[in-house]
């Protein structure tokens, strides 16, 4: 736009910048988490970074786009060991926990929503915490454990971040109300509300039945 002007603001460590953002949108959004639960996704979120770690290479080497989520899982669950199993659900989680948390607007026009990605994040990590081997260690069960349980708010922490200097648009408000009524996300509920729109619980009752 002709008078403006964008500052790019360099980051030295993205993984410090990771952990410097989560730990702030956790704090803002009155999320608690454990230690360990916040460094596995800020190892995750630094990993994604590189599109070559989140998109799979076909058998050609390219890269390719990212499978569907109901692919990922039928390939977990046919997986030929436990452990197999275990790495086919831990990326199925990671995948939609990331896409989730930072795509979040890029669903509006598409069949597939952003609750679709929170069922099945948080189903796979609720199975590793159930099934995860011993040699995984109990701490990576418990972190699990906790992503499943703390899905949604972890969403609303890394859309925080996603969205730090976004300005909304009326399509915008629609889609945050959309949002909430699919997911009960409060980060949603309270940018509604600073837009100046309180949202009904009765709409979702009516949802949910």
């Amino acid at each position: 736009m002709a008078g403006s002007s964008t500052t790019i603001q360099p980051v030295a460590n993205l993984k410090e910048f990771f952990r410097d953002a989560l730990h702030d949108a956790l704090a803002h959004q009155h999320v608690a988490v454990e230690d360990q639960t916040e460094h596995y996704v800020v190892n995750m979120l630094t990993l994604f970074a590189d599109a070559d770690a989140l998109y799979e290479r076909d058998h050609h080497g390219r890269s390719a786009r990212l499978k569907p989520l109901v692919v990922m899982l039928g390939e977990a669950l046919e997986a030929p060991t436990h452990e197999a199993r275990c790495r086919g659900l831990q990326r199925l989680g990671d995948v939609s926990l990331f896409i989730a948390g930072f795509f979040s607007a890029g669903f509006a026009r598409k069949l597939v929503d952003i609750d679709y990605h929170i069922a099945m994040g948080g189903r796979a990590y609720g199975t590793l915490a159930d099934t995860c081997p011993p040699a995984r260690g109990r701490t990576l069960r418990q972190v699990f454990a906790e992503l499943a349980a703390k899905f949604v708010p972890m969403v609303d922490a890394l859309n925080e971040i996603s969205e730090s200097s976004y300005q909304h648009s009326d399509r915008d408000r629609l889609r945050l109300y959309e949002l909430w009524l699919k997911t009960g996300s409060e980060r949603s509920r309270t940018l509604l509300r600073k837009l100046g729109l309180e949202p009904a619980p009765a709409a979702r009752s009516r949802l949910a039945h």
